[in-house]
């Protein structure tokens, strides 16, 4: 054994020594934990049956609606069953645990319909609330606003059927692609126009009705998570009413806070208490300062007669 190979076997013993704690951590059972891979495969697999016009299967010559639907059905349901068997197996035995995995995923098969339904309405706001827009085929093909909700709203159903884990891989998949954090268990109504998105972050208890539009960098969030566990299934993040335009910036906190209907949030505020119906909230605008920069004249704007900052005085 060479020098450098008995470090690295030093370093495997104090590693697996290490292991041998009993913390959290140093769990080597890995037969309970879903696999990612799988589960993103299926994300993408589940988007073609929310919007079967948007992509084709390369392999098939002719396609054929009943038999591909079918096909991604099956694909679909096999790998969520075992994935949810593998999730359950943890606090029930295998029979169960096929039992109630099986159940669940006939029951989310069954809700596609309702998902598509909002979906459409989704679509719909992004059309309409979007100038840029030159057709819907754009918006399902490109809008990272649009595949961050469609995520969470298949991923809401799982989580509504009381799957732990699963429902937050997906999101935080669409979370890792668009900079979109949407908690699968937040409640969001249908019209929900996401425009541009990044840095957007949407509490598990957060409510948000119909109608609702929402810029980048918008947070509705808690006012503190300091009291950690003891805060489960306790309403931390606000509430949003219908109408509601939030733009960008703008932080809203607190599971006591609502935003009423019709409401406009600016840009940059901070909000911990409720806003009435029909108000608009902003930010007073800021002083800004001029002063000239000492270029040493070799910028095109020295050799002007009035400096533009002059003009700003």
């Amino acid at each position: 054994m060479t020098p450098i190979e008995a470090q690295i076997e030093g370093i495997v013993d104090s590693i697996l020594e290490d292991y041998r704690h009993g913390r959290s951590i140093d769990k080597l059972d890995t037969s309970c934990h879903p696999d990612k891979e799988i589960i993103i495969d299926m994300i993408g697999k589940l988007l073609r049956i929310v919007y079967p016009g948007a992509t084709k299967e390369k392999t098939y010559r002719i396609y054929n609606a009943r038999h591909n639907l079918s096909m991604l059905i099956e694909d679909v349901m096999y790998n969520l069953n075992k994935q949810l068997t593998l999730i359950f197996k943890g606090s029930m035995d295998e029979a169960e645990a096929k039992e109630k995995a099986q159940t669940i995923s006939l029951e989310f098969f069954r809700a596609i319909p309702d998902v598509r339904a909002v979906a459409q309405t989704d679509v719909e706001a992004f059309f309409e609330g979007d100038p840029a827009a030159f057709s819907v085929d754009e918006i399902i093909f490109c809008y990272p606003g649009l595949f961050a909700i469609t995520v969470y709203r298949l991923a809401h159903v799982l989580y509504s059927l009381g799957v732990p884990m699963l429902p937050r891989i997906m999101t935080e998949h669409a979370h890792s692609i668009t900079g979109i954090d949407i908690n699968p268990g937040a409640t969001v109504g249908k019209y929900f126009f996401i425009d541009h998105g990044t840095g957007i972050v949407i509490g598990e208890t957060t409510v948000i009705g119909d109608h609702v539009k929402i810029y980048q960098g918008v947070t509705l969030g808690a006012l503190t998570t300091r009291g950690g566990q003891s805060l489960r299934g306790k309403k931390r993040h606000p509430t949003i009413e219908d109408h509601v335009t939030i733009y960008a910036g703008a932080s809203i906190l607190g599971g006591g806070t609502v935003i009423g209907r019709d409401s406009v949030i600016g840009s940059n505020v901070f909000i911990t208490h409720s806003i009435p119906a029909c108000t608009t909230v902003s930010v007073k605008s800021q002083e800004l300062q001029f002063k000239p920069r000492n270029c040493g004249g070799n910028c095109q704007s020295c050799d002007k007669p009035e400096p533009f900052w002059e003009g700003q005085k």
